[in-house]
């Protein structure tokens, strides 16, 4: 075990290892830490030791999956780099699943679909003796160890993280396979880990809400907060008032049925096929319960969803709203959160609110996915449109339309979209930018001929065939889904590489990013660092680009410094040619 008057710094010192060196890492649900390094060598240490090695030496560490992070934090300890094997599992194999079994048997080459699963109330299952070995003779790791049998001693945790560092180190082996996208590979399979890291952090820390703000807010929208379930009847029949009340004749409906809806809606003299917001927008000028229906809507979206019970289940007394977050949505790669925290609505946003001392820097990637398909296409002409500014106007330029059919055309070819307009507009972008768009038909025609996929990054993209006999709206449908994928879970490794880069740069500031939006990041800063910290946003996003994607392609952030969120207005643009091309 070794010598426990040592620090763990000294003794991964002696073990030989350096920055960037693997080092296994597991926490168990009571808090005991184990780490592990080649060969043999393996202590159970505490989350501080953790700590503390990590500011000194800063090893990768290998750990099972984002649970790791999540229990350090818990423990005040936060690490700066790791090695994430499910987050890695999942862009090296593809789909969500990533449990350690699952891991495990893909690495070694064996058949996913035999790994064994642990049923502890099978008769007799008690009687046998426990395994000290995590590997079973099959090659597979024993189901009672991945069913949490690896906490139930420390022998066992030290073991366990032996094989979480067996398991990263082949995973780095096979990211790293020899070949033109190797390098780009690893950098992706280390950033999607960091990005678990921040995940934990998010999750901790929570995005500053003024309560009493919110509170307010609330009140205007959907009425005071009711004082019994008698209360609340009265204040949602007031709120329905406000759109019954332009019904001809009285007329009345339940207006959270879409049925009852359309037939108030055909006493107004308004037939539609559905009640989908944008259509209903058609008819705002037809008649007054339009408009007043689509307020309701907003208003009744907030009282059932970002509600009172919304304010006190997930913003805690110290004014945080906290949710689970996770570094992928499984095919787009996309980081995701729980507790309304990536679909709050705009109004809400009034009471995000910065702590006393501090503000936020607000940066939005601009024309991200089509700057990323230049990037990952290499269309030299698509390429040099990004110096601009605006990338459509060149575009514009170049097919000869105005900016808006320059944008659909851009879009429709992204999406796939071949009939009406845009289909139309998509045909001009395939002698203006051939590359580009090759390389997005390459990824239409293999989707639809049930091939995988690969982001630019690496990230396996699963594709299965129907067979002979599979409908053509589903065949074009994947089609469509294949060569939107590459685009958009490039653009998701772009960015976690942009938050990550930001979020070990501006530790120096206290800088600390509270919530990762699709393309946007919202960082928590003191007031004093607030110009240092919004340059180095931009100066990350140059450094990010030149990692991931060597070349001229240009990439630019919009960015604010703002204390409420609701606030933030584009006025600054980072991301000049001179400092973003790589």
């Amino acid at each position: 075990m070794g010598d426990h008057d040592q620090d763990l710094a000294s003794r991964l010192r002696q073990a030989g290892i350096a920055r960037g060196d693997l080092v296994g890492l597991v926490v168990a649900p009571g808090g005991a830490v184990a780490v592990a390094v080649e060969p043999d060598a393996g202590w159970i240490v505490t989350a501080d030791e953790v700590a503390a090695a990590d500011d000194v030496i800063r090893p990768r560490w290998a750990t099972w999956s984002g649970e790791t992070a999540a229990r350090l934090c818990g423990h005040g300890s936060r690490l700066s780099t790791s090695w994430d094997v499910a987050a890695v599992h999942r862009l090296l194999f593809g789909g969500w699943a990533a449990d350690p079994g699952l891991a495990w048997a893909s690495i070694q080459g064996l058949a996913v679909d035999q790994v064994p699963t642990h049923d502890p109330g099978t008769l007799f299952a008690g009687m046998s003796p426990q395994e000290e070995d995590p590997v079973g003779p099959d090659g597979y790791l024993r189901a009672e160890w991945t069913d949490g049998g690896w906490a139930e001693s420390e022998s066992r945790l030290i073991r366990w993280a032996r094989i979480a560092l067996t398991a990263a180190g082949r995973q780095e082996k096979l990211a790293g396979t020899a070949g033109t996208d190797a390098a780009v590979r690893l950098a992706t399979a280390r950033s999607e880990s960091t990005a678990e890291l921040l995940c934990a952090e998010l999750a901790a820390d929570g995005l500053p809400v003024d309560l009493a703000v919110a509170g307010r807010l609330l009140a205007e929208i959907i009425g005071p907060r009711p004082r019994s379930a008698a209360d609340a009847a009265a204040i949602r029949a007031a709120r329905d008032e406000l759109v019954l009340r332009h019904a001809p004749g009285g007329a009345t409906a339940d207006l959270r049925s879409p049925l009852q809806v359309r037939a108030l809606l055909r006493s107004a003299g308004i037939d539609v096929p559905d009640t989908r917001a944008w259509r209903l927008e058609q008819f705002s000028a037809a008649h007054p319960l339009v408009p007043a229906l689509l307020e309701w809507r907003k208003a009744e979206r907030i009282a059932t969803t970002y509600g009172y019970a919304w304010l006190d289940s997930c913003v805690g007394p110290d004014g945080r709203l906290r949710g689970a977050w996770t570094g992928s949505d499984g095919a787009a790669g996309r980081m995701t959160a729980s507790a309304g925290l990536h679909n709050m609505p705009a109004v809400l946003r009034r009471a995000v609110i910065a702590e006393d001392g501090h503000v936020f820097v607000r940066a939005d990637l601009g024309q991200i996915e089509p700057r990323v398909l230049a990037a990952v296409s290499g269309d030299r002409a698509l390429v040099a449109a990004t110096e601009a500014d605006d990338l459509y106007l060149p575009v514009a330029r170049e097919l000869g339309v105005d900016r808006p059919t320059a944008k659909v055309a851009m879009i429709a070819a992204m999406y796939g979209q071949t009939t009406g307009y845009g289909g139309q507009a998509a045909t001009r972008m395939k002698a203006a930018y051939p590359v580009a768009m090759g390389y997005l038909d390459d990824a239409d025609r293999r989707a639809r001929d049930g091939h995988d996929l690969r982001t630019y990054g690496g990230r396996l993209v699963r594709m299965s065939s129907g067979g002979d006999g599979e409908p053509a709206a589903r065949v074009v449908g994947r089609g469509r889904y294949g060569r939107n994928a590459v685009i958009q879970g490039a653009a998701a490794e772009l960015f976690k590489m942009w938050a990550v880069t930001v979020r070990a740069r501006g530790a120096a500031l206290d800088a600390r990013v509270v919530l990762c939006l699709h393309d946007e990041l919202l960082v928590h800063v003191p007031e004093g660092a607030a110009d240092a910290a919004a340059r180095l946003v931009g100066d990350c996003l140059a450094e990010t680009a030149r990692r991931w994607v060597p070349g001229p392609t240009r990439f630019l952030a919009e960015i604010t410094t703002v204390r409420c969120w609701a606030d933030a207005k584009p006025t600054a643009r980072a991301g000049q040619p001179a400092d973003t091309v790589a």
